[in-house]
């Protein structure tokens, strides 16, 4: 065999295309969460135009419409358009939960970093996690609610704080068990600092776990949000979200069923696809599984 027969027997380099294609049909729960997550995602991007009337827009003359051609998802005690309401509402539960994904993420990362390699900060820091992890989190978010006004800003900072000891329980974790590592110890041995350490040698081996953790949270903190302005202790009543639309519906459910199917269906959705990204990129992400796969 030539050394040119031998480089044509060799297979051709993928494309980073090919490679994306090829994750996708390997993990195809990436790929049905991941697509029905962008539509939604769209969906609430382009709210304006899909959006078919004004979504806080009253009209006591057509209240309680059922849906049809005209309004596709009926309307309201107040004559508000259910599926404009819908489409806009998508905003408002991507925005918390991904904002809550990424504060809560970067917190607990930060802490358990601190608590994994600083004794005395281990010692205060997780009595405090441990006190708010005894609270179950909505419980901990009605409670933090009540003690400010109803707004999309306190309704992410108080779903934050209830995540957040979640978060830094994984990164300890992760962190005691990487401290042992020969890397590790060889870094300390050279005369590494603590800082670079983290940042080189810890950092990067807990980014996948707090990756597909990333996603849970968000899809908790989205419930956790319908679940608030539910009960009247989320987002202000005027402000069109799935957790307010419904519960507008709960004292017409009888009559007017479809004031809280429609928003409770896309809520349900949303949290699907989440999830269905999450487990894939679990999959993905676990050198056990993979190998297994």
């Amino acid at each position: 065999m030539t050394a040119t027969d031998a480089d044509t027997s060799l297979p051709a380099p993928q494309t980073r295309l090919a490679q994306f294609w090829t994750f996708l049909r390997r993990y195809p729960t990436v790929a049905i969460g991941g697509t029905l997550l962008l539509l939604i995602i769209l969906m609430a991007v382009f709210a304006p135009w899909l959006g078919t009337y004004d979504p806080q827009a009253l009209s006591p003359a057509r209240r309680l419409r059922k849906p049809s051609e005209t309004y596709w998802f009926g309307t309201d005690m107040l004559g508000r358009d259910i599926y404009s309401r819908v489409v806009y509402g998508a905003r408002i539960s991507l925005a918390v939960g991904l904002s809550v994904a990424i504060l809560s993420t970067l917190v607990g990362l930060a802490l358990g970093l601190i608590t994994g390699f600083v004794r005395l900060a281990d010692s205060i820091i997780m009595r405090i996690m441990d006190g708010l992890m005894s609270i179950p989190p909505i419980l901990l978010a009605i409670a933090l609610m009540a003690l400010t006004k109803a707004s999309v800003q306190n309704v992410i900072l108080a779903i934050t704080i209830a995540e957040v000891p979640r978060v830094t329980r994984l990164v300890r974790s992760l962190v005691l068990g990487l401290r042992e590592q020969p890397f590790v110890e060889a870094a300390e041995a050279s005369g590494t600092n603590l800082i670079n350490t983290m940042i080189r040698h810890i950092l990067p081996n807990t980014l996948a776990p707090l990756l597909v953790q990333g996603t849970y949270i968000c899809a908790s903190a989205m419930i956790t949000e319908a679940i608030l302005s539910f009960i009247g202790a989320g987002t202000p009543p005027n402000i069109p979200s799935w957790g307010n639309v419904i519960a507008e519906g709960r004292g017409v459910f009888q009559i007017a069923y479809y004031i809280i199917l429609f928003p409770g269906i896309f809520l349900s959705l949303t949290v699907l696809a989440v999830n269905l990204v999450g487990d894939g990129m679990r999959d993905a992400l676990d050198p056990r599984l993979a190998r297994r796969m």
